[in-house]
């Protein structure tokens, strides 16, 4: 039979989920007490926990301060096999304060998946198409402009004004965007129609797509290899889409020899739209409402990484058919050749250039990014409207997918050497 002081315990446990406990609340230390009177004290050997008021209050209503005064009751008296409660003991607040941020911490790092992600979402886009044909061109740009919004979140102002700054970092990509890569675009364009024989329309797409601006995706893989070149990144990309409108047709016709009419208006329009509008919109955030700029920060990793899949599936899964052409696998190895090139030079390029500069490794990596990632869905978008051969459309969308692959791949190699 239990004895008098523990028959006491369990009366005051039992009235504790009906009754209100003000009467034993000491308000000058903000807490209540969990000990019995002097005469029902338990051996000194039991440490029993104090608890803040506003969890008792919370637990009030379902009784569950009862269920843990009787718990540890029972712990204390040798019901359970133990008789060491104490200080260190940990609490049910503890563990879901401890699952809540192992969380955040998953949440943080989906960006260490993107080159899986982008794997599997070109996988399934080959066997199974119309898991991404619902996300058409329409939504592009708006899928781009929320990177660039993730992006602008985790920067300031100031990263931007020393981005400026550096104008010799930024003649570097911008040579890298619109003279090493237009280079080697008409080389391989040219070793498809001479060498390989392919129709020349193929060659043309290859020409087309090594004339293009930068891809705001380059952006966002400096962002997860160099967060504090991803400024400079932007800015990159920025002028080069900027000067899109009147290079990229320039190219093209001494190219490809055919001019090509660009709606300028419409290409500041989306410049504004995919890159500026949205970065400006993160970094007044993280400016003016810090907090909850750091409520949705944990969320922006994942949702980036589903964006990123749906960017790399869906133009693969909208042209399926000319992708798996007989031409296709010609196509692929003439832009990875294409792609691997552009990299390449890049990262030489810059190696070159800032061999003195203390962060020359993640100038080499940022411009890498900018030379070897280029807007393949603006090439693809102008192959569809200005181009009558379906076939000049076939490389751009080839290039989307190879461009992310092997981006987002340099990505997880280059990330884990800087973090050793």
């Amino acid at each position: 039979m239990a004895p008098a002081g523990a028959a006491a315990v369990l009366r005051r446990a039992h009235l504790a989920g009906v009754h209100s406990l003000a009467g034993r609340r000491q308000l000058g230390a903000g807490r209540v007490s969990m000990l019995p009177p002097a005469a029902t004290r338990l051996p000194p050997r039991v440490s029993w926990r104090s608890v803040s008021v506003s969890s008792i209050q919370a637990e009030q209503g379902s009784g569950v301060v009862a269920g843990r005064r009787l718990w540890a009751w029972a712990r204390s008296s040798g019901s359970f096999g133990q008789d060491d409660i104490g200080e260190d003991a940990v609490l049910p607040s503890q563990v879901v304060e401890e699952s809540k941020v192992d969380l955040l911490k998953i949440l943080k790092s989906a960006n260490t998946v993107i080159p899986h992600i982008v794997l599997g979402s070109t996988i399934l886009a080959l066997v199974y198409p119309p898991s991404f044909t619902w996300f058409t061109t329409r939504y592009y740009a708006p899928a781009l402009g929320f990177l660039m919004f993730a992006v602008g979140v985790n920067s300031s102002v100031e990263d931007f004004i020393e981005a400026i700054k550096r104008p010799d970092a930024i003649a570097a990509g911008y040579i890298g965007q619109f003279v090493i890569k237009p280079l080697l675009g008409f080389l391989f364009g040219t070793l498809a129609v001479a060498v390989l024989k392919l129709p020349t329309a193929l060659g043309a797409g290859i020409m087309l797509v090594s004339c293009v601006s930068g891809a705001q995706l380059s952006n966002y893989a400096t962002f997860l290899t160099d967060p504090h070149m991803a400024p400079l990144s932007i800015v990159m990309t920025s002028l080069s889409t900027a000067t899109a409108v009147f290079v990229t047709p320039t190219l093209s016709y001494l190219l490809i020899g055919q001019k090509l009419p660009v709606d300028v208006k419409g290409m500041m329009f989306s410049i504004v739209q995919i890159v500026v509008a949205p970065i400006a919109a993160g970094l007044l955030l993280n400016r003016f409402l810090p907090r909850l700029c750091a409520a949705i920060q944990p969320f922006l990793p994942p949702l980036s990484v589903f964006v990123t899949a749906l960017c790399v599936g869906s133009p693969l899964a909208i042209n399926i058919e000319a992708v798996l052409s007989p031409f296709g696998l010609s196509i692929v190895l003439l832009l990875f050749a294409f792609h691997t090139s552009s990299f390449v030079a890049g990262y030489h390029l810059a190696g070159t250039w800032f061999q003195k500069s203390a962060d020359v490794k993640a100038l080499q990596r940022t411009i890498s990014f900018e030379t070897g990632m280029q807007s393949s869905l603006l090439a693809l978008a102008l192959a569809n409207k200005f181009f009558p051969d379906p076939l000049v459309g076939v490389p751009p969308a080839v290039s989307v997918v190879l461009m992310s692959l092997m981006g987002f791949a340099l990505v997880m190699v280059w990330s884990k050497k800087t973090e050793a």
